[in-house]
C-alpha cells in the first residue's frame, strides 16, 4: 500500500514542548519528565536528531511513558535512514499508538551529515527522491489507523512549497513571528504549520539575552538558518557576535509569563496552527518548573 504522506493533523491544542534534554538525558528522567509534561496540559512533545539518541527510540520511549500526548520528532534526519526505513518506522509507531504519533523529516546540515559519514548535497531534490521512497515503501505490518501524518522542516520557499504539494505542513525551527507570516502565505491555507519558539522566562534582559545567546550561536554558525535570517531582511551584523540585541529578542521571546505568551499568539494571529516552546534553561536538566509556571499563560 503506498504510504500517504499528508494525512489529516491530529488534535493536540496550540502549544506544545521542543526539547533537546529528550534525546541527551536518561531514559528515566526522560520518561518522568514527559509525564509531568502532559500533566500540565501541553499538548505535543518534539525533539531533534542529531548526536543524541535516535529518533525512532526517543519516540517510543515518549510514547510508552504517556497516555494523550503527541509525540513528533522535529525532525528525523533523513540522512540517518532510508526511505523505506522512515515510512516503516513511522507506521509501526503510528500502529502501535494510535493518533498520537506525528512524523517530522529534515534534510539536517552540512555540518551534522558530514558526521554521519555522508555527502550534504542538492537537499531539495534529494528531498524530493525521499519522499518518493517513503509513498513507494514496501510495508506487511499491520496499517495504522490514522494515518501518521508528514510534516517537513521547512525554510526557504522551495522547501515550505514542496510541504505545501507533498506532505501535512511545515516545521520551521528557529524563526521569528515574521517569517511564520511568510510561511503561511507559501503554504496557503490548507497545509498545517507548526514552528518552533525558544523561550527564556526571565524579565532580567542582561541574563535573557545571555542565555539566548548561548542558545543561538551554534545555529547562527548554520548556512541554513544565517540564509533564512537574510531572506527576512536580517544585516550580516546582526547576525554576528552571537547576533544584535534586536535578532535575539526576534528569535527568542524572553520576559514573564504574559510576555512569552504574547509571543506565541504572535505566532497564531499570523497563520501558525501549533507552536513548540523550546524553554531554554542553563542547567541541563529538563526545565519542568518553567515549562508548569508557562502552561498557566498557555493552556486551556
Amino acid at each position: 500500500m503506498v504510504m500517504r504522506l499528508d494525512s489529516p493533523i491530529m488534535e493536540m491544542g496550540s502549544v506544545g514542548i521542543w526539547a533537546w534534554q529528550f534525546i541527551t538525558r536518561p531514559a528515566a528522567e526522560v520518561r518522568s519528565a514527559a509525564r509531568a509534561i502532559e500533566e500540565m496540559g501541553y499538548g505535543s512533545l518534539w525533539f531533534p536528531e542529531s548526536s543524541g539518541r535516535e529518533a525512532f527510540v526517543t519516540s517510543s520511549i515518549l510514547l510508552d511513558a504517556t497516555e494523550r500526548i503527541v509525540v513528533a520528532p522535529g525532525i528525523a534526519n533523513l540522512w540517518a535512514r532510508d526511505g523505506m526505513a522512515m515510512a516503516n518506522g513511522a507506521r509501526s509507531l503510528g500502529e502501535a499508538h494510535p493518533g498520537r504519533f506525528l512524523l517530522g523529516v529534515g534534510v539536517s546540515h552540512a555540518p551534522s551529515v558530514a558526521r554521519r559519514g555522508a555527502v550534504y548535497d542538492r537537499p531539495f531534490s534529494t528531498m524530493e527522491q525521499y519522499l518518493d521512497a517513503m509513498e513507494a515503501s514496501l510495508y506487511s505490518g499491520p496499517e495504522p489507523n490514522p494515518p501518521v501524518p508528514v510534516v517537513l522542516a521547512a525554510l526557504g520557499p522551495k522547501m515550505l512549497g514542496l510541504a505545501r504539494e507533498r506532505t501535512t505542513g511545515a516545521h520551521p525551527y528557529f524563526v521569528p513571528v515574521a517569517h511564520t507570516t511568510i510561511a503561511r502565505q507559501t503554504l496557503g491555507e490548507g497545509p498545517w504549520l507548526a514552528p518552533e519558539q525558544a523561550v527564556v522566562l526571565s524579565t532580567d534582559a542582561e541574563a535573557a539575552r545571555a542565555t539566548a545567546r548561548g542558545h543561538m550561536a551554534g545555529y547562527l554558525a548554520l548556512d541554513n538558518y544565517a540564509n533564512n535570517l537574510r531572506r527576512l531582511g536580517w544585516a550580516d551584523s546582526d547576525i554576528a557576535a552571537g547576533g544584535s540585541d534586536e535578532l535575539v529578542d526576534a528569535v527568542v521571546a524572553w520576559g514573564d509569563g504574559d510576555a512569552i505568551a504574547e509571543r506565541v499568539r504572535g505566532h497564531l494571529a499570523v497563520g501558525a496552527d501549533h507552536v513548540s516552546l523550546q524553554v531554554l534553561s542553563d542547567g541541563e536538566a529538563v526545565p519542568l518548573v518553567d515549562m508548569e509556571s508557562l502552561a498557566g499563560h498557555l493552556v486551556a
